[in-house]
C-alpha cells in the first residue's frame, strides 16, 4: 500500500515537472512569426515630413524610411529592445531587411533644448575630451555591473568629431567594447543644429562597417534638414530659448544625459550589439544559413553584395 502511494506521488511529481517545462522553441516557426511582423512594415520613399513640419528627410532612390510606429516595431518586436519614447523614425537602405545581420539603420530623435551655440567649435580639444569620456565610462562600470549589464570600454574615436559650420552639422564615431567581446561596436553620431533644438541621428554597426557608414554619411547629412523658420539661422535671441550646453557637450554626451537619450541608446546597444536580433540566441545557426541565401543586391548601407540564393 505504501509502495502504491509512493509510486502515485512520484508519477504526480513527474507530471507536474513536465507541465512546468516550456516546450522547445521551433526555430523555423519563430522565424516565420518574425517574418510576418517584418512584412507589415510600411516603407516610405521620397520626401518625409518630421514632427509637424519641423524638418524634412528627402530620400534618394537608394534609401527608405520607417515612421515612428514601424521603427518601434523593429526595435522592440524584431530586435528585442525595451520600448523607448521620442523616436521619430528610421532611415534604411532600399534593400534593408530587419531580420538580416549585415544591414544597419539610422535612428532619428529630437531634443528640444534650445539653440546650441557653436562658438566653441574651434576651441574644443577632442583628444582631451576622449580621455575624460574614457575615464567616465570606466567609472560608471561598477554601477552597470550591479544592474546586470556588461562593462563598457570606450576604445577611441572611430572617426574624430567634425563640424560643418555652414550647415551646422556635427558628426563623429566611437569604437566601443562590451565586456570582453572581440567584436567591437561602432556608434556613429550625427547632430543637426536648429533654431529650437537638435536633430539626433544615431547609427549603430560593427566596426567592419565603418567604411560603409562613412561612405553613406554625406548622403545622410544632405537628406535631413530643418524647414524654413526652424533652421539654425532663424534663431531670434530676444524670444527663443538658448541651450545650456555647447558643441562639446553634444559630443561628450551632455545632451543625452540631460534628455535621457544616452540611456536609451545604451540600452539599444546592449540589447542589440549592432542591432543583433534577439532570436540569434535561440536560432543563430538557422539565421547564418538563411543569410547566406539572400539575393545579391548592393546596399549603400553595407557597401557589399550579398551572395545569390543557395541551390
Amino acid at each position: 500500500m505504501k509502495f502504491t502511494r509512493l509510486l502515485a506521488l512520484c508519477l504526480l511529481a513527474a507530471l507536474c515537472l513536465r507541465a512546468e517545462t516550456p516546450p522547445p522553441i521551433d526555430p523555423a516557426a519563430r522565424f516565420a512569426e518574425m517574418r510576418k511582423v517584418a512584412d507589415t512594415l510600411k516603407y516610405q520613399e521620397g520626401e518625409i515630413t518630421l514632427k509637424g513640419n519641423m524638418a524634412k528627410v528627402v530620400l534618394p532612390p537608394d534609401f527608405r524610411y520607417l515612421n515612428s510606429n514601424d521603427t518601434a516595431t523593429v526595435l522592440t518586436r524584431l530586435w528585442g529592445n525595451p520600448p523607448s519614447s521620442g523616436i521619430l523614425g528610421m532611415i534604411t537602405s532600399a534593400h534593408f531587411d530587419p531580420l538580416a545581420g549585415e544591414d544597419w539603420a539610422v535612428i532619428i530623435t529630437y531634443a528640444e533644448d534650445g539653440y546650441v551655440k557653436d562658438d566653441d567649435a574651434a576651441k574644443i580639444d577632442y583628444a582631451e575630451m576622449l580621455k575624460q569620456m574614457q575615464e567616465g565610462a570606466l567609472d560608471g562600470n561598477k554601477e552597470r555591473e550591479k544592474q546586470g549589464f556588461e562593462p563598457i570600454q570606450l576604445i577611441g574615436w572611430a572617426a574624430p568629431p567634425r563640424y560643418d559650420a555652414s550647415a551646422h552639422k556635427l558628426y563623429w564615431a566611437k569604437e566601443i567594447q562590451f565586456g570582453d567581446s572581440p567584436q567591437h561596436t561602432l556608434n556613429y553620431n550625427i547632430r543637426i543644429l536648429g533654431r529650437r533644438g537638435v536633430l539626433v541621428l544615431n547609427a549603430i554597426a560593427s566596426m567592419p562597417q565603418l567604411q560603409a557608414v562613412e561612405a553613406a554619411t554625406p548622403k545622410i547629412l544632405s537628406m535631413v534638414n530643418f524647414t524654413d523658420g526652424n533652421r539654425y539661422a532663424d534663431f531670434k535671441s530676444d524670444t527663443d530659448k538658448t541651450a545650456t550646453y555647447g558643441l562639446a557637450a553634444l559630443v561628450a554626451g551632455g545632451i543625452a544625459a540631460k534628455t535621457g537619450l544616452l540611456k536609451g541608446l545604451w540600452i539599444l546597444i546592449l540589447a542589440g550589439k549592432k542591432f543583433v536580433i534577439i532570436a540569434f540566441i535561440a536560432i543563430g545557426t538557422f539565421f547564418k544559413r538563411l543569410f547566406a541565401r539572400r539575393k545579391s543586391k548592393a546596399s549603400p548601407f553595407t557597401g557589399e553584395s550579398t551572395p545569390p540564393p543557395a541551390a
